[in-house]
């Protein structure tokens, strides 16, 4: 078989020279080393701004305000979204949206720097944050592909959750000594913050545009008849394609039961494990902990396989119905392992399956039905997990939140043995490439090239 330069070939199983295929490509490498550092400014700002508001209001009501006011955008645009990923360049695209991103972080620092933050400030950079996500977000997933091809991208998406998730372990730490070594001071880290985009819009800067996998771009919609097809090619495309609807359905009834750690781990916490905020930080480490090594064994593997998203399901919801019952902290932090571990396992594994399975005509509109599902869901099953943890107690919301999962799982592992007994294949074979009949799904007049 010959290859292509700068591209190496997969090896079956676990392999170390699988783990680091897509740093074969130039622009990957400016990628991941960007996002790095970006990733982590983004955390520190995260924990910042959490603590933050709760100096203000001292209502952790408010705080869930406003992380559903940073996700509402995306569960509302996020299809458009999609629509601009595929209509415009992708790189000059990411370059405007993280520009926009660093100028809100910069006016979050001024605002606290000089003592005039008020809550409703935040609730509007909140939002601003949000519909920039609702267009960054599809357009960086679907940019993946066109970084180091399709032969690559598994091994790049699992890189990028091992990126997100390494920043998770290491953000809030430095966030936490930042703070503390300023006395208290949340407006270094709203600074850093600021600067860190820095190091990805730079990155995209450097690429080199001849390098890129691009797909030929799409016509621009001129109308709103227009606009309603293209965004409509890709729903038909997830409807008519079982295995993304599969993968998609999966992610966003498992986000809605299981995957709300902001609400649940630390009622888990307080209410049960009786810690303070350093056991809370232990467990969510944990969770990051166990996310990336999901992610790194993943990009290890060589291969996506679809069979890995029910069974990431299944582990989650086990370990979260687990850590009910538990009830010492040391086994506590184990199941938090295997939550992290399951969940990264899972969404990865989606994710790398609609990568390999779309035309790159409709890559963007079809990753942004996955996001808007991915973290649409979220908020709102966040808001049903604090009900049943307030009115029913956090033991009976971790066994809603795993058996809804792990309902799910089992529900995806049959779905997927009759997809793949229809195609004669194995539920552990690898994802492939997009078949004539997904391709022909989505071929309506907004998909065609110019």
């Amino acid at each position: 078989m010959t290859r292509e330069p700068g591209r190496s070939v997969p090896r079956p199983g676990f392999a170390l020279r699988n783990g680091g295929r897509a740093f074969a490509h130039r622009n990957y490498r400016l990628f991941f080393a960007g996002q790095l550092t970006s990733l982590v400014g983004t955390w520190m700002q995260q924990v910042a701004q959490a603590w933050l508001v709760l100096q203000l209001t001292h209502d952790p009501f408010v705080l869930g305000a406003i992380t559903a006011v940073a996700f509402l955008p995306v569960l509302v645009l996020g299809l458009f979204g999609g629509l601009i990923a595929d209509a415009l360049p992708k790189r000059r695209t990411l370059m405007a949206t993280q520009t926009i991103q660093m100028t809100l972080a910069f006016v979050l620092f001024g605002l606290v720097v000089t003592d005039t933050v008020q809550v409703w400030m935040i609730f509007v950079l909140a939002a601003c944050l949000g519909i920039t996500n609702a267009v960054d977000m599809p357009t960086r997933q679907a940019f993946t592909v066109e970084m180091v091809g399709r032969q690559d991208v598994a091994n790049a998406v699992a890189l990028n959750s091992a990126i997100f998730n390494g920043a998770r372990i290491i953000g809030p730490a430095i966030a936490g000594l930042t703070i503390g070594f300023f006395g208290g001071d949340v407006s270094v880290a709203f600074l850093i913050n600021g600067f860190s985009f820095l190091a990805v819009i730079v990155a995209y800067a450097a690429m080199r545009q001849e390098d890129l996998h691009s797909p030929p771009p799409i016509n621009r919609p001129a109308s709103v008849a227009e606009v309603r097809t293209s965004l409509a090619d890709g729903l038909r495309y997830v409807r008519r394609t079982e295995l993304v609807l599969l993968v998609t359905v999966t992610v966003g009834a498992v986000s809605t039961f299981g995957m709300n750690f902001g609400v649940t781990i630390p009622a888990l916490a307080d209410q049960v494990l009786h810690t303070d905020a350093m056991g809370y930080g232990f467990l969510m480490t944990a969770t990051g902990i166990g996310s990336l090594v999901a992610a790194l064994a993943i990009a290890f593997s060589g291969r996506s396989r679809p069979l890995i998203v029910p069974l990431g399901a299944i582990v989650l919801g086990l370990a979260l119905a687990a850590s009910a019952f538990v009830g010492g902290f040391p086994l506590t932090v184990v199941a938090m392992l295997f939550v992290g571990f399951g969940a990264i396992a899972m969404a990865a594994t989606a994710n790398t399956t609609i990568q390999l399975a779309v035309p790159d005509e409709l890559r963007g509109r079809v990753i942004s039905v996955y996001t808007t599902v991915f973290v649409g869901s979220t908020p709102l099953g966040g808001l049903l997990m604090g009900w049943l943890a307030s009115t029913y107690g956090v033991p009976a919301s971790l066994v809603v939140a795993g058996a809804g999962s792990l309902a799910m799982g089992i529900v995806a592992f049959a779905w997927l043995r009759r997809i793949q007994a229809r195609r004669g294949v194995p539920i552990t074979a690898p994802t492939g490439q997009p078949s004539r009949e997904a391709v022909s799904a989505g071929s309506g007049a907004g998909a065609r090239p110019r």
